[in-house]
């Protein structure tokens, strides 16, 4: 991934500087090939990266777009939306019903911290301008790529229709050690009810031992899923079908992958592009849910909820 505020640009991937002329980046693409290489031991997900890489910086043109856009599209920076927040919906479709406001936790924090960290008096045009953004500390550009991550999760959730609930950015706190603590997303449709972790660890992930690992992952983000799910379960007096992680297409190597339970929670890693199939079908062996067990349950849910 190119376009998430944690990930490496095409020249860090390849291992050179971004003034290094032609010949020298080319000399570099053919070295990363070989090391990264999987039948010469090298990591398949970084192999593709490199390859991914070199498109975006391996022509004249294309490296004269890449860099008029600070490594993300071939506008200049001003111009740049990716990540400013989405716009109204403009469609009358028939949608989710949702409540609270996802990624705006993590937007809000982002906006108040990048403006301390440029410092007082200094006048910001624009917070998501990428040069900015690429320049900030590691954990500013985490809260604005968790929040891309909910929003985008939240894009995909609105299009169930009308059959689906989603609360959004739901606090946690009084359940958790952490008094930030909050649940991205909680999905309740006819295939069940599941607690949503929205990630981007600006890189590939694997699974070890029933959680996520990889050079990005901190702490343990599905038996943290678990434990706030499981948590709002005894508060509400609901019982959630199971645990779902959405990780952007390029960061994981299963589209979807059901690991299992986790604390006798069923647990599934999804593909950004795969959450809607997901969310429709369930999770393999969760019981569907009712209509009048649906109405029960988001009854119960709405006295329960509170938000971030």
């Amino acid at each position: 991934m190119f376009d998430s505020p944690l990930s490496a640009s095409a020249y860090e991937v390849l291992g050179v500087a971004p003034e290094v002329d032609d010949e020298a980046l080319r000399r570099a693409y053919r070295l990363r090939l070989r090391q990264t290489h999987p039948d010469t031991g090298g990591d398949a997900a970084v192999f593709i990266q490199v390859q991914r890489a070199w498109e975006l910086v391996g022509t004249a043109d294309a490296r004269a777009a890449y860099d008029r856009g600070h490594g993300f599209g071939e506008a200049a920076a001003p111009e740049w939306s990716g990540w400013r927040a989405p716009a109204a919906r403009t469609d009358t479709r028939p949608r989710a019903r949702s409540y609270g406001h996802p990624g705006g936790w993590r937007r809000e924090r982002y906006l108040t911290l990048i403006r301390e960290w440029a410092g007082r008096g200094v006048v910001l045009d624009d917070p998501y301008d990428p040069a900015l953004v690429r320049s900030a500390p590691q954990q500013l550009r985490r809260l604005l790529a968790d929040a891309l991550a909910e929003e985008a999760t939240a894009r995909i959730v609105a299009d169930l229709g009308m059959g689906y609930t989603v609360w959004h950015d739901v606090d946690a706190s009084g359940r958790d050690a952490d008094p930030d603590a909050k649940i991205d997303h909680i999905v309740l449709g006819p295939s069940g009810l599941y607690g949503v972790l929205s990630e981007d660890f600006g890189g590939h992930v694997r699974m070890r031992r029933g959680e996520l690992v990889g050079d990005g992952v901190a702490g343990a983000p599905i038996g943290t899923l678990v434990g706030r799910t499981r948590g709002l379960a005894r508060a509400a007096g609901v019982r959630f079908s199971g645990a779902i992680v959405v990780l952007p297409d390029d960061d994981v190597m299963q589209v979807i992958d059901e690991i299992g339970k986790v604390r006798g929670l069923p647990v599934a890693v999804v593909a950004r592009s795969a959450l809607s199939t997901v969310l429709r079908r369930g999770i393999t062996g969760v019981r569907p849910i009712g209509g009048n067990e649906v109405f029960d349950v988001r009854t119960r849910l709405q006295h329960a909820v509170r938000f971030a």
